[in-house]
């Protein structure tokens, strides 16, 4: 009995690996093996810089809200401290648009606080 291979899936699997590397430098784009170990890395790295992503947002929005608060002789650790105390609950995420954007609502926000 002949070997049953599926060359048409096998084919199109390829081909779509093949088209995401598309660009890239080297051997990556052309050689089917190369460009399937490319592929799978990057997509690696996509899901860990997803998360990472998040953390180096966090850390942005802590420096913008911390050189806002000193502008008002005030620390970041300080800062929050003091909004944790009286219970007003607003993002840090919105606090540092609010220090860049708005510097008078932020005022506002230390004034509050202190």
């Amino acid at each position: 009995m002949p070997r049953s291979v599926n060359a048409v899936a096998s084919k199109a699997r390829r081909k779509k690996i093949m088209k995401e590397t598309k660009g890239q430098f080297g051997r990556r784009k052309n050689v089917w093996t190369v460009a399937k170990n490319a592929y799978e890395k990057g997509q690696v790295y996509a899901y860990r810089d997803r998360r990472v992503k998040k953390r180096n947002f966090r850390a942005l929005w802590i420096q913008r809200i911390n050189a806002a608060a000193r502008l008002y002789d005030m620390s970041y650790s300080v800062f929050m401290g003091k909004l944790h105390a009286k219970n007003i609950e607003i993002s840090r995420k919105v606090l540092a648009d609010l220090a860049v954007n708005n510097p008078e609502a932020f005022k506002a926000i230390v004034d509050a606080v202190r």
